[in-house]
């Protein structure tokens, strides 16, 4: 339930470049936020030569990956997407998994998103 209400409260917009901006969150997404202060809001960035189709980040004392933090969209190469990886659950570390459109599947484990603020995926 925790990693649905993520995707739910994700505030996701792919960024083309540095100066695009940001879609506004939908409105009807509950605000979910853990209340220590630290920002768990990270950039993923691909620069894998290849479209990212699925994207999963996923508190790394569990067990599964749940739901696609991407839903229909897509981060081709060259993207960014902001992602707030706030569960609400105080968790800072996480486990992040990539599926691309040549078969590969990227698997990153323990990130911790309190202390970064972008993740890059490259070959």
């Amino acid at each position: 339930m925790i990693k649905t209400m993520l995707k739910v409260t994700v505030a996701m917009a792919v960024l083309i470049g540095a100066g695009a901006a940001a879609a506004p969150a939908p409105a009807t997404a509950p605000t979910v936020q853990s209340r220590d202060g630290y920002d768990r809001h990270v950039t993923i960035k691909n620069r894998t030569g290849w479209t990212m189709l699925r994207f999963y980040a996923s508190d790394s004392r569990k067990d599964d990956w749940e739901e696609d933090i991407l839903g229909d969209d897509v981060l081709e190469n060259g993207q960014n997407v902001r992602i707030n990886i706030d569960d609400g659950s105080g968790a800072c570390i996480y486990d992040f998994k990539a599926e691309f459109t040549n078969g590969e599947e990227l698997t990153r484990s323990r990130i911790n998103v309190c202390e970064i603020g972008e993740y890059s995926y490259t070959r």
